[in-house]
């Protein structure tokens, strides 16, 4: 309907207030006689506490209140339990220790919160907790998932008796090991999808300020949405009614998944102020960050695939390990079954599956959700697979897979879950056409006569979006000058739900963009049945949830309409702003300036346009897509360059395509920088040593290539706006089309496989040994 409605460019509202340095962040606030607050954190990754001291840290210069666990357990302040529910094919559930607030007895990984000081500034805070005198007796230590399997090796609980809580499967494997054994073709891998840190431009920070008058806390914090952190501290640990705690959220400067979460800082922050009855400040610093968020990925993957002599797959095998970490996350171990899960075997039909997973423990940080959830490593595999199918059977890398392409839908994967749309060998075409495969050996020629080896790789992918959660709460008010309000629980930190939920407003309702207000990131005034921005959920549920609340509007301010044309409601038709019944017309500001006139509307009617729509999903939805990537290689120095990048994406219905791209093109740096050079780096003794930007790798403007982007459309069946999520696409595609393009580079060398981050000295070592002498 609108003029800058559905499917246009809108350039992004939100930042011309950002580019002039106006985002206000959690570190911005600040309340009069705020205590800093700075946690004393575990050295050691693994060790029993002997003792605590904190009487030095009390004496220190400023210093106003130390806490331990002894302090919270007084209190009564429960443990953080993990969500997650499974069981193994026995039905035996699995095993889930609790997380204390602080380390209780034991610290499990290197930087741990073991205590909380509070100091009139945070440098005295820092300095106070460096004074607590802890005494420890160190235990032995396992950083990765495949050691803690060891017979041998330390156990981190031992009421368990091993690091394996639960060992899930889909089903019994012997009708796939028969496949298996039938198969004309099998082919093998094994992954390590390398663990990443979160890295948002934002650290972690928090400010509570407890007022006794009002009995009331409100907490600022970098989140992704604060119902269900305000749900979850009210109640379970401050034993206060959700309303006596606000959470304001206000720029969030990334979220990626690991924003949406309660950490253990939060409640620590949040009870403390409580105990002082005033307001305490915390902000980490860049390591404590590296400590404080929940990582991503750190899973290693086997699989076998069977296929017949034509090249279809007829079997598949896959063992899962996932490193936990010290402790079991919200979601943690959900990732690779209910995350990657959903989507497996990705964009391929596999009649017979198999799919085993052991989450492990080990002395590191908790690993959670981060872009993609469990889906950039299922893809991953899955393209890795097909590029060894082809190998195996000689079929071209494209053929292989067209061959094994899903393409009836509606389509009920091996795990249960339906797919309802897609056009996968469209969407590879369009990519295959637009980087100009056919003529790549061409390319390949020319790069060989400078030095240099030159790869191609594709990856198909899909991705499950729309969130865990069946229901978003979305508000709209249109006021008596005929502009709007949209009050959203979905909430923004880079997706540009300003710009486009007021594209939406004009669709449905024809009020220009400017007039439309997003209100977001205070439980005081959005919806109560809100959840929140994870799982590329917004454009679905938020987007569903504001079409049906104007809707409701549309149909309240047509009785107006009729009244004041003195026509039949039936009569009164709506579009582009205006309402017409006959010769007669009136707009839409003009109606709502009625609306709130109770001299102007029907009798009983009441006043006032203000509508809400609490949206239930009817299923998730599944945006999927084809990247191509080209890259060339310095073999003196295995440095690579991606010297071309195409994506094809289908996002369903887009909304705008300007900041559809976006989405995508920070999708595929996030890939790309876990391709390239990206990882999270314990050495055997569970110390994090990339532990600062000086030793993770991060991507920069050099590792990226202009992204050629382009869209393959098949609106979703299941909501009415016909979308599908865009944020995760990008991670899902880069990894697997980066790293096929670099074994397709090497294949001379003989070279079929190169673990992420494939750094220069990784590539440059790969060449060396396929030329050293026999």
């Amino acid at each position: 309907m609108g003029q800058f409605g559905i499917g246009q460019p809108l350039r992004r509202k939100e930042d011309p207030r950002l580019l002039r340095g106006e985002g206000r962040y959690t570190d911005d606030v600040n309340v009069d006689g705020q205590l800093w607050a700075a946690f004393y954190r575990s050295p050691h990754p693994h060790a029993d506490i002997l003792s605590i001291d904190p009487a030095p840290a009390r004496a220190a210069p400023g210093v106003a209140a130390v806490f331990t666990i002894a302090d919270l357990d007084a209190d009564g302040v429960p443990d953080m339990p993990c969500e997650v529910e499974l069981s193994d094919l026995s039905g035996r559930p699995m095993w889930k220790p609790m997380r204390p607030i602080l380390a209780r007895g034991r610290v499990r990984f290197v930087g741990e919160c073991v205590a909380i000081v509070l100091a009139a500034t945070q440098a005295q805070a820092r300095e106070a907790a460096e004074l607590l005198k802890v005494e420890y007796a160190p235990l032995p230590a396992v950083a990765d998932s495949e050691s803690a399997l060891a017979a041998d090796a330390p156990v981190l609980w031992e009421a368990l008796g091993s690091n394996v809580p639960v060992h899930w499967q889909n089903q019994d494997s012997a009708p796939v090991d028969a496949a298996m054994a039938a198969a004309a073709h099998r082919v093998r891998v094994r992954i390590v999808n390398n663990r990443l840190v979160p890295s948002p431009m934002e650290p972690k920070a928090a400010l509570a300020a407890w007022d006794a008058q009002a009995a009331k806390l409100t907490l600022w914090a970098p989140t992704q949405g604060g119902r269900r952190i305000q749900a979850n501290i009210a109640k379970r640990y401050l034993r206060l009614e959700q309303d006596q705690l606000r959470v304001i959220s206000q720029d969030v400067g990334g979220g990626f998944g690991m924003r949406g979460q309660t950490y253990p800082e939060f409640v620590a922050v949040a009870w403390a102020a409580k105990q002082i009855g005033g307001a305490v400040k915390w902000r980490a610093d860049r390591t404590e960050t590296f400590f404080s968020d929940y990582h991503g990925r750190d899973q290693v993957n086997e699989a076998e695939m069977g296929l017949d002599s034509d090249g279809r797959m007829v079997a598949l095998k896959i063992v899962t390990l996932v490193n936990l970490g010290a402790y079991m996350a919200e979601n943690g171990p959900r990732m690779p079954i209910e995350g990657g899960g959903r989507i497996i075997p990705c964009c391929y039909h596999a009649p017979q599956f198999h799919f085993s997973v052991k989450p492990v423990f080990t002395n590191t940080v908790s690993t959670d959700t981060y872009r993609g959830a469990g889906r950039p490593e299922a893809n991953f595999l899955m393209e890795r697979l097909m590029d060894e199918a082809a190998r195996a059977t000689g079929l071209p890398r494209e053929e292989v897979r067209r061959r094994n392409y899903i393409t009836q839908f509606p389509y009920r994967t091996p795990m249960g879950y339906v797919i309802d749309s897609g056009e996968f060998a469209r969407g590879m075409d369009d990519a295959l056409r637009m980087a100009e495969w056919s003529t790549f050996e061409e390319r390949r020629t020319e790069a060989r006569a400078r030095g240099r080896l030159r790869g191609i790789g594709v990856a198909a992918f899909i991705e499950a979006a729309g969130g865990r959660a069946p229901t978003e709460d979305m508000r709209v008010r249109v006021d008596a000058e005929g502009a709007v309000t949209v009050f959203s629980g979905s909430h923004a930190h880079g997706q540009g739900h300003d710009t486009v939920f007021s594209q939406l407003v004009n669709e449905f309702l024809g009020v220009d963009p400017d007039r439309v207000r997003l209100v977001q990131g205070d439980t005081d005034v959005t919806p109560r049945g809100s959840i929140g921005t994870f799982g590329s959920r917004s454009s679905m549920m938020g987007g569903g949830g504001l079409k049906a609340s104007c809707e409701k509007i549309v149909a309240k301010a047509t009785l107006v309409a009729a009244h004041l044309m003195q026509a039949e409601p039936a009569a009164v038709r709506f579009e582009t702003g205006v309402f017409r019944a006959g010769a007669s017309e009136t707009t839409f500001s003009e109606v709502a300036a009625a609306a709130w006139d109770a001299r102007r509307i029907p009798e009983g009617m009441t006043p006032g346009l203000d509508e809400s729509c609490l949206f239930q999903r009817e299923a998730e939805n599944f945006p999927n897509g084809c990247h191509v990537c080209e890259v060339e290689i310095d073999p003196d120095t295995g440095t690579p360059e991606i010297v071309r990048y195409v994506a094809i994406d289908d996002c369903g219905v887009v909304l705008n395509p300007l900041i559809v791209h976006g989405q995508v093109y920070g999708g595929v740096a996030q890939g790309l920088g876990q391709a390239m050079v990206e990882n999270a780096l314990y050495d055997a003794d569970g110390q994090l040593v990339s532990a600062t930007y000086m030793d993770y790798g991060m991507p920069r403007a050099h590792h990226m290539a202009h992204v050629e982007a382009g869209f393959n459309t098949t609106p979703c069946r299941t909501n009415p706006l016909g979308v599908k999520g865009a944020g995760e696409a990008g991670a899902c595609g880069a990894p697997p089309a980066f790293i096929g393009a670099l074994v397709d580079a090497l294949r001379d060398h003989g070279v079929t496989h190169i673990d992420m981050p494939a750094t220069p000295e990784k590539i440059w070592r790969a060449i060396n040994r396929a030329n050293a002498p026999a």
